[in-house]
């Protein structure tokens, strides 16, 4: 076994046997920003992209895997500015700790449509351009800020990074990719050793972003997690060992088939090189091992059939089940969705129950977007349990989701809320004025040994989508939504029966209705 079960456990058991370490404390003055940044580079500005009045969400995860349709720069720009651009400035009356900072300015809190981990957004996006595209080839850096392309580099490099995908990627034959890298102490600067637990799942709710905005339009958007990382970090500039490179996604773009630009005889390397603005960036030994050994294996694809033994264990066929109801269309266009999406922190109220008919919808959206696709392949890694509270129509208790029969089987009945809100370590949510709580579990282990180490990027990946997911589905529907880590993961194994399954529950995902007439305060810039 790997070094990442040891992570993996350790991951699990961190509300009883705290991480090391367990003494730190951020140096908030001496933060790095929260983007990249890369001074005496020229500008790219994006243009406008519109959007049909048919690209609601209920295609884009019906179609997140598919579509005929191809990118043009327009579109690039509409799905980057859409899933992790700047969108509008928000401050409310809620309960989450950094409240007391958000007025001031410089702590602003900048909304987008992609949820991340501590909002923190370590997520780095590049765009590797080829002769197809109505740009000068070359390297460029998403710059969120400004949305707009940083150049980095000119010249079609895209032979390097197809020879970094190597044989059987996914993808469509192209020469545009969006390359995406996570400098560390983005997030680990708050979150030391639990930053690659974080980030990981960070990259699959930008992955699933894409795939259910391209999915709406038509397009599609598979990306690649297996590929010559230490080369792509060279090409990029990076040092892997402080930037991990995490995946690729081929982009089919409009025009003529692209031509197959060989790789550079010479090894080829952006030379401009992020500015960090952290007097003092630490290292981690956790962190820096788990990058070590997921990146180890990094070419070794796996077969399209590896994952089997790390499927999701089918529902219990003699528990007493529930049938819910058919799901309500979710008609809300994908770009309305994203923009309308946030965090409840606090704000839930059990007084008005949630329908069992939104119930069904964040539980049906969250299994159809749990498939990051690429070349993971499709096979369903996660399970879906509901802590029942406040949902008309369907007693409380803790429930597991059948997909196949699209209803719930009963777990233990009775009110969960004494048991949630005692095995959650924040004070930023009341769990038991939430109408629901949403548990994914994953198999790590069975994934582990079925791909390796690597696998763990998969894992967390294939969490951070389904909570891109229901969020946004919870957004489509008009109800609150709120995603936490800070739980006690081996009691949750313990009240769900899950000793001997291997099921590890990685996330907490609240849902229902907010009390009404919330003060908030909102502007919108894009």
């Amino acid at each position: 076994m790997g070094y990442a079960h040891d992570y993996a456990d350790a991951i699990l058991h961190r509300g009883r046997i705290p991480m090391d370490p367990a003494d730190f404390v951020p140096n908030w003055s001496d933060g790095p920003r929260k983007t990249k940044f890369y001074p005496g580079t020229d500008s790219l500005p994006l243009p406008d992209c519109g959007y049909p009045a048919d690209a609601d969400l209920d295609r884009g995860l019906a179609r997140g895997t598919g579509g005929g349709g191809a990118f043009d720069l327009p579109l690039l720009s509409g799905m980057l500015r859409d899933s992790y651009g700047l969108t509008g400035r928000r401050l409310g009356v809620q309960a989450n700790t950094d409240l007391n900072a958000l007025p001031s300015y410089p702590f602003a809190n900048w909304s987008r449509g992609t949820a991340s981990g501590g909002g923190l957004y370590p997520v780095a996006v590049h765009w590797v351009s080829g002769p197809g595209a109505p740009v000068p080839p070359g390297v460029h850096h998403y710059s969120v800020r400004h949305h707009a392309m940083r150049r980095l580099l000119t010249g079609d490099v895209t032979g390097e990074v197809r020879e970094a995908l190597g044989d059987g990627a996914p993808g469509p034959d192209t020469d545009q990719y969006l390359v995406l890298s996570v400098k560390y102490w983005q997030n680990a600067f708050k979150y030391n050793n639990f930053s690659f637990h974080a980030v990981t799942m960070d990259v699959g709710a930008c992955l699933q972003t894409w795939r259910m905005w391209a999915g709406a339009r038509g397009l599609s958007v598979e990306p690649a997690l297996w590929f010559d990382e230490e080369r792509l970090g060279r090409l990029l500039g990076v040092d892997t060992a402080q930037e991990g490179v995490f995946a690729v996604v081929p982009l089919k773009w409009t025009g003529a088939a692209p031509a197959r630009t060989p790789a550079p005889a010479a090894p080829v390397a952006v030379r401009h090189r992020d500015r960090e603005r952290s007097r003092t960036v630490l290292t981690f030994d956790a962190l820096r091992r788990m990058q070590a050994v997921t990146a180890a294996g990094a070419t070794e694809r796996p077969a399209p059939n590896a994952l089997g033994p790390a499927a999701a264990h089918p529902a219990v066929a003699d528990r007493p089940a529930t049938a819910l109801p058919p799901c309500p269309p979710l008609a809300t266009d994908v770009r309305t969705a994203l923009r309308e999406r946030r965090s409840s922190f606090g704000r839930f109220d059990a007084q008005r129950p949630m329908t069992a008919e939104e119930l069904a919808s964040c539980l049906a959206a969250s299994v159809a977007g749990s498939a990051i696709g690429g070349d993971t392949g499709g096979q369903r890694l996660a399970k879906l349990y509901a802590f029942v509270g406040h949902v008309d129509g369907i007693e409380p208790g803790a429930y597991e989701y059948d997909p196949e029969a699209h209803s719930l089987r009963l777990v233990k009945a009775g009110a969960p809320g004494a048991f949630l809100q005692r095995n959650y370590f924040l004070s930023n949510y009341n769990l038991e004025q939430a109408a629901a709580v949403l548990v994914p579990t994953v198999r790590t282990g069975a994934v582990l040994d079925a791909v390796g180490d690597r696998g763990y990027r998969l894992v967390n990946a294939t969490i951070g989508a389904i909570a891109q997911t229901t969020y946004t589905t919870a957004s489509a529907l008009g109800v609150g939504c709120g995603v936490a880590l800070g739980f006690d993961n081996i009691s949750y194994i313990e009240e769900l029966g899950l000793d001997g399954t291997g099921e590890a529950p990685l996330l907490i995902m609240m849902i229902g209705n907010e009390r009404p007439a919330p003060a908030d305060f909102r502007y919108e810039i894009a």
